[in-house]
């Protein structure tokens, strides 16, 4: 059994995955888990970025009700899977923390999925709305000319 301060690390380790999973810094936090992963054996690395990779997909692929489930069940799993790394391979403790460290420092920004935005208006009332990047908004009547 882990004690807690390695617990932790495997959880930060598992929630920063499924997080890195929908960023641009995925291909490299990918090939780096599995590499960690894998521990030396090219073919157990292998299976283990299609491992990742389908675990991508289903997190990336989520029903839009379903996809905050979708993302704290592949948590878990990640979680569990870097816990056992932990308890069989104490020294992979140092080569978890730096890929932890890499996923919170590379992994980017999130790519935006979906978004749906519902606004009812009457009268004179007005909206706007930021999904990405800078927005200015000007209310008011239009000059005349």
């Amino acid at each position: 059994m882990l004690n807690e301060a390695l617990a932790a690390l495997a959880g930060a380790a598992g929630s920063g995955l499924v997080s890195a999973m929908v960023t641009d810094g995925w291909q490299q936090v990918r090939t780096r888990a599995a590499r960690l992963l894998g521990r030396g054996d090219a073919q157990d690395e292998e299976r283990q970025e299609a491992r990742l990779e389908r675990a991508r997909r289903e997190v990336v692929q989520a029903p839009e009700g379903q996809a905050e489930e979708v993302r704290r069940r592949q948590g878990e799993a990640w979680r569990t899977r870097f816990a056992d790394l932990l308890e069989d391979a104490p020294e992979a403790e140092g080569p978890l923390r730096e890929l932890v460290a890499f996923m919170a420092e590379h992994a980017g920004p999130a790519v935006a999925g979906a978004v749906q935005v519902n606004a009812h208006a009457s009268d004179h009332a007005q909206q706007a709305n930021l999904g990405q990047g800078v927005q200015t908004n000007t209310f008011g009547s239009p000059s005349a000319p």
